[in-house]
């Protein structure tokens, strides 16, 4: 009984980190919430989106960045990119970009699925 209340108790305090991310539902996530911006394969109002999992912040070819990013020094891993689409203003002061993902799990999905892009 001890180690099934012990299980019920990791369960709720670790709900949300225990649910499997999705890719495919982040795929249909980025087409409702990023493509007014970016594409994957071509520079926008924002950088290309493929292969930005493990890229270098500030580094895709032909994409003018704002200073903050382009002097960031970082490579876009889950946890920056979690980071950056929770609050762009505010994980990196002085980027360009106005728009957040409040939702935890969408966030999560959106990073599944960029990171299925990148071979990541």
């Amino acid at each position: 009984m001890d180690t099934l209340l012990a299980c019920a108790v990791v369960a709720v305090c670790m709900g949300p980190q225990l649910a499997a991310v999705d890719a495919d539902r982040g795929k249909a996530l980025w087409e409702a919430k990023c493509i007014g911006c970016h594409a994957l394969d071509a520079n926008r109002v924002g950088p290309l989106h493929r292969g930005v999992f493990g890229r270098k912040a500030g580094t895709a070819p032909g994409f003018t960045y704002s200073v903050a990013v382009r002097n960031a020094g970082f490579v876009w891993d889950e946890t920056r990119l979690e980071k950056w689409l929770a609050g762009p203003a505010q994980f990196l002061p002085g980027s360009r970009m106005g728009f957040s993902v409040a939702d935890p799990a969408d966030r999560a999905d959106i990073i599944a699925y960029l990171k299925s892009l990148s071979g990541g």
